[in-house]
Protein backbone atom coordinates (compact mmCIF):
# COMPACT_ATOMS: atom_id res chain seq x y z
CA UNK A 1 0.00 0.00 0.00
CA UNK A 2 1.25 3.64 -0.45
CA UNK A 3 2.06 5.87 2.43
CA UNK A 4 -0.93 8.41 2.75
CA UNK A 5 -0.46 11.72 5.02
CA UNK A 6 -3.52 12.84 7.00
CA UNK A 7 -2.98 16.18 8.00
CA UNK A 8 -6.58 17.13 10.07
CA UNK A 9 -7.91 19.62 12.53
CA UNK A 10 -9.73 18.34 15.40
CA UNK A 11 -12.29 20.34 17.06
CA UNK A 12 -15.29 19.18 14.69
CA UNK A 13 -12.95 18.03 12.58
CA UNK A 14 -10.90 14.73 13.34
CA UNK A 15 -13.11 14.73 16.96
CA UNK A 16 -16.37 15.48 15.54
CA UNK A 17 -19.69 13.72 14.79
CA UNK A 18 -20.92 10.49 16.49
CA UNK A 19 -18.88 8.44 19.07
CA UNK A 20 -19.60 5.74 16.35
CA UNK A 21 -18.04 7.32 13.73
CA UNK A 22 -15.12 8.62 15.46
CA UNK A 23 -14.37 4.88 16.53
CA UNK A 24 -14.53 3.90 13.09
CA UNK A 25 -11.99 6.27 12.04
CA UNK A 26 -9.87 5.75 14.27
CA UNK A 27 -10.09 1.76 13.96
CA UNK A 28 -9.24 1.94 10.51
CA UNK A 29 -6.25 4.39 10.76
CA UNK A 30 -5.11 1.49 13.96
CA UNK A 31 -5.37 -1.16 11.02
CA UNK A 32 -3.45 0.51 8.50
CA UNK A 33 -0.90 2.30 10.68
CA UNK A 34 1.96 1.16 9.17
CA UNK A 35 1.12 3.19 6.00
CA UNK A 36 -0.60 6.08 7.88
CA UNK A 37 1.43 9.34 8.97
CA UNK A 38 -0.95 11.15 11.42
CA UNK A 39 -0.43 14.66 11.49
CA UNK A 40 -3.11 17.07 13.98
CA UNK A 41 -3.09 20.52 12.26
CA UNK A 42 -5.20 22.46 15.28
CA UNK A 43 -5.81 26.16 16.76
CA UNK A 44 -5.46 23.88 20.39
CA UNK A 45 -2.06 24.11 22.17
CA UNK A 46 0.96 21.50 21.99
CA UNK A 47 -0.03 20.82 26.03
CA UNK A 48 -3.67 20.16 25.21
CA UNK A 49 -2.76 17.65 21.81
CA UNK A 50 -0.06 15.92 24.05
CA UNK A 51 -3.14 14.52 26.91
CA UNK A 52 -5.29 14.22 23.93
CA UNK A 53 -2.82 11.51 22.57
CA UNK A 54 -2.78 9.88 25.85
CA UNK A 55 -6.83 9.46 26.06
CA UNK A 56 -7.38 8.20 22.38
CA UNK A 57 -6.36 4.76 20.69
CA UNK A 58 -4.23 6.28 18.42
CA UNK A 59 -1.56 8.76 18.84
CA UNK A 60 -0.53 11.42 15.70
CA UNK A 61 2.87 11.15 14.42
CA UNK A 62 3.56 14.95 14.45
CA UNK A 63 1.43 17.88 15.46
CA UNK A 64 1.15 21.46 14.58
CA UNK A 65 -0.77 23.81 17.14
CA UNK A 66 -1.73 27.22 17.98
CA UNK A 67 -3.15 27.79 13.91
CA UNK A 68 0.49 27.09 12.83
CA UNK A 69 2.30 28.61 15.32
CA UNK A 70 3.68 25.72 17.38
CA UNK A 71 4.90 22.38 16.02
CA UNK A 72 6.07 19.38 17.36
CA UNK A 73 7.25 16.05 16.42
CA UNK A 74 7.52 12.26 17.66
CA UNK A 75 5.99 10.09 20.69
CA UNK A 76 7.82 12.49 22.77
CA UNK A 77 6.83 15.80 21.19
CA UNK A 78 10.09 17.03 20.50
CA UNK A 79 10.68 20.66 18.93
CA UNK A 80 12.25 20.85 14.89
CA UNK A 81 14.61 23.28 15.24
CA UNK A 82 14.04 24.29 11.29
CA UNK A 83 10.23 25.18 12.01
CA UNK A 84 10.92 26.72 15.34
CA UNK A 85 13.70 28.94 13.92
CA UNK A 86 11.11 29.84 11.17
CA UNK A 87 8.79 30.34 13.56
CA UNK A 88 10.82 32.92 15.94
CA UNK A 89 11.97 34.65 12.82
CA UNK A 90 8.33 35.63 11.97
CA UNK A 91 7.31 36.89 15.75
CA UNK A 92 9.40 39.37 17.39
CA UNK A 93 9.97 39.46 20.92
CA UNK A 94 8.06 42.77 21.49
CA UNK A 95 4.95 41.65 19.46
CA UNK A 96 2.62 40.39 22.06
CA UNK A 97 3.26 43.65 23.80
CA UNK A 98 2.38 45.48 20.01
CA UNK A 99 -0.65 44.03 19.25
CA UNK A 100 -2.69 44.16 22.67
CA UNK A 101 -1.27 47.93 23.21
CA UNK A 102 -3.21 48.31 19.62
CA UNK A 103 -5.97 46.23 20.50
CA UNK A 104 -6.65 47.86 23.85
CA UNK A 105 -9.42 50.26 22.90
CA UNK A 106 -11.66 47.30 21.30
CA UNK A 107 -14.08 46.73 24.38
CA UNK A 108 -15.81 43.89 22.04
CA UNK A 109 -12.59 42.00 21.77
CA UNK A 110 -11.94 39.65 24.91
CA UNK A 111 -8.31 37.84 25.38
CA UNK A 112 -8.48 33.84 25.54
CA UNK A 113 -7.82 32.58 28.75
CA UNK A 114 -5.42 29.42 27.37
CA UNK A 115 -3.30 30.05 24.56
CA UNK A 116 0.44 28.95 23.36
CA UNK A 117 2.63 29.42 20.34
CA UNK A 118 3.36 32.87 18.67
CA UNK A 119 0.11 34.24 18.21
CA UNK A 120 -2.04 36.33 20.18
CA UNK A 121 -5.83 34.88 20.45
CA UNK A 122 -9.37 36.95 20.89
CA UNK A 123 -12.79 36.34 21.18
CA UNK A 124 -14.94 38.46 19.08
CA UNK A 125 -19.03 39.03 19.19
CA UNK A 126 -19.32 41.71 16.56
CA UNK A 127 -17.96 41.38 12.84
CA UNK A 128 -17.48 44.66 12.18
CA UNK A 129 -15.45 45.91 15.12
CA UNK A 130 -13.30 42.92 14.36
CA UNK A 131 -12.87 43.67 10.95
CA UNK A 132 -11.38 47.54 12.15
CA UNK A 133 -9.36 45.52 14.74
CA UNK A 134 -7.88 43.36 11.70
CA UNK A 135 -7.15 46.86 9.70
CA UNK A 136 -4.65 47.61 12.69
CA UNK A 137 -3.52 44.58 12.95
CA UNK A 138 -2.45 44.13 9.54
CA UNK A 139 -0.80 47.89 9.50
CA UNK A 140 1.50 46.54 12.21
CA UNK A 141 2.94 43.34 10.18
CA UNK A 142 0.85 40.98 11.61
CA UNK A 143 -2.02 38.55 10.00
CA UNK A 144 -5.33 38.79 11.96
CA UNK A 145 -7.71 35.43 10.94
CA UNK A 146 -11.41 35.27 12.10
CA UNK A 147 -13.12 32.30 12.14
CA UNK A 148 -16.21 30.19 13.57
CA UNK A 149 -18.04 33.36 13.91
CA UNK A 150 -16.25 34.03 17.62
CA UNK A 151 -12.20 33.31 16.87
CA UNK A 152 -10.05 36.32 16.59
CA UNK A 153 -6.24 35.67 16.29
CA UNK A 154 -3.75 37.79 15.73
CA UNK A 155 -0.23 35.94 13.53
CA UNK A 156 2.94 36.08 12.42
CA UNK A 157 2.68 37.62 9.12
CA UNK A 158 2.84 34.22 6.36
CA UNK A 159 1.87 31.88 9.15
CA UNK A 160 -1.26 29.85 9.18
CA UNK A 161 -1.71 25.98 9.18
CA UNK A 162 -1.27 25.33 5.78
CA UNK A 163 2.08 27.03 5.26
CA UNK A 164 3.68 25.56 8.73
CA UNK A 165 2.26 22.26 6.83
CA UNK A 166 3.91 22.21 3.83
CA UNK A 167 7.25 22.90 5.72
CA UNK A 168 6.86 20.51 7.79
CA UNK A 169 6.34 18.25 5.00
CA UNK A 170 9.31 19.49 3.48
CA UNK A 171 11.25 19.23 6.62
CA UNK A 172 10.31 15.81 6.87
CA UNK A 173 10.97 14.43 3.84
CA UNK A 174 6.98 13.45 3.13
CA UNK A 175 5.25 13.69 0.12
CA UNK A 176 2.58 16.34 -0.72
CA UNK A 177 1.18 14.33 -3.52
CA UNK A 178 0.42 11.44 -1.14
CA UNK A 179 -1.25 14.41 1.70
CA UNK A 180 -5.02 14.73 2.36
CA UNK A 181 -6.62 17.62 4.81
CA UNK A 182 -9.23 17.69 6.66
CA UNK A 183 -11.06 20.81 8.52
CA UNK A 184 -14.48 22.62 9.05
CA UNK A 185 -13.87 26.03 9.41
CA UNK A 186 -11.88 29.49 7.78
CA UNK A 187 -8.93 28.78 10.07
CA UNK A 188 -8.44 25.06 8.02
CA UNK A 189 -8.82 27.68 4.51
CA UNK A 190 -4.88 28.36 4.72
CA UNK A 191 -4.60 23.83 4.48
CA UNK A 192 -6.71 23.68 1.45
CA UNK A 193 -5.42 26.93 -0.33
CA UNK A 194 -1.58 25.09 -0.51
CA UNK A 195 -3.54 22.86 -3.30
CA UNK A 196 -2.94 19.51 -1.48
CA UNK A 197 -5.86 17.30 -0.99
CA UNK A 198 -8.40 18.01 1.45
CA UNK A 199 -11.62 17.33 2.53
CA UNK A 200 -14.09 19.72 4.03
CA UNK A 201 -16.43 17.78 6.52
CA UNK A 202 -20.10 18.25 6.26
CA UNK A 203 -20.53 20.42 9.32
CA UNK A 204 -18.10 22.85 7.83
CA UNK A 205 -18.76 26.44 8.61
CA UNK A 206 -20.64 28.92 5.77
CA UNK A 207 -18.07 30.97 5.13
CA UNK A 208 -15.42 28.15 4.23
CA UNK A 209 -17.76 26.78 2.42
CA UNK A 210 -18.28 29.72 -0.03
CA UNK A 211 -14.30 30.13 0.40
CA UNK A 212 -13.78 26.95 -1.12
CA UNK A 213 -15.48 27.79 -4.17
CA UNK A 214 -12.33 28.75 -5.67
CA UNK A 215 -10.51 25.57 -5.06
CA UNK A 216 -11.88 22.76 -6.79
CA UNK A 217 -9.91 20.27 -5.41
CA UNK A 218 -11.55 20.14 -2.55
CA UNK A 219 -14.02 17.41 -1.81
CA UNK A 220 -16.88 19.25 -0.07
CA UNK A 221 -17.86 16.42 2.18
CA UNK A 222 -21.44 15.12 2.86
CA UNK A 223 -20.79 13.50 5.91
CA UNK A 224 -19.62 15.17 9.39
CA UNK A 225 -16.54 15.39 11.29
CA UNK A 226 -14.81 11.83 11.54
CA UNK A 227 -17.29 10.51 9.22
CA UNK A 228 -16.12 12.66 6.61
CA UNK A 229 -12.60 12.28 7.56
CA UNK A 230 -12.86 8.44 6.95
CA UNK A 231 -15.02 8.87 3.70
CA UNK A 232 -11.94 10.66 2.20
CA UNK A 233 -9.38 8.70 3.57
CA UNK A 234 -10.50 5.18 2.34
CA UNK A 235 -10.80 6.36 -1.18
CA UNK A 236 -7.78 8.38 -0.95
CA UNK A 237 -5.38 6.10 0.65
CA UNK A 238 -6.59 2.78 -1.83
CA UNK A 239 -6.26 5.11 -4.85
CA UNK A 240 -2.96 4.90 -4.65
CA UNK A 241 -2.46 7.80 -7.37
CA UNK A 242 -1.83 11.88 -6.65
CA UNK A 243 -4.66 13.76 -6.61
CA UNK A 244 -5.72 17.42 -6.17
CA UNK A 245 -3.22 19.74 -7.55
CA UNK A 246 -2.25 17.18 -10.24
CA UNK A 247 -5.46 16.51 -11.64
CA UNK A 248 -7.54 19.16 -10.90
CA UNK A 249 -10.33 16.71 -9.93
CA UNK A 250 -12.41 16.61 -6.87
CA UNK A 251 -12.31 13.74 -4.31
CA UNK A 252 -15.78 12.45 -5.47
CA UNK A 253 -17.01 9.23 -6.14
CA UNK A 254 -17.43 9.59 -9.59
CA UNK A 255 -13.67 10.04 -9.75
CA UNK A 256 -12.46 7.78 -6.89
Amino acid sequence: MPMTILATDLDGTFLGGSAADREALYRWIAAHRRHIVLIFVSGRGIDFMRGLARELPIAPDHVIGDVGTSVASGADFARLRALDDWLDAAWPADAPRRIRSALRGHADLQPQSITGGRRCSYFYRDEAAARTAASQVQALGFDPLLSDNRFFDVLPRGVQKGPTLLRLLDTLGLPPHRTLVAGDTLNDLSMFATGLAGVAVANREPALDAALAAHPHVHRSTLPGAAGVLDALQRFHHRGTPHGIATGHRLSPATV
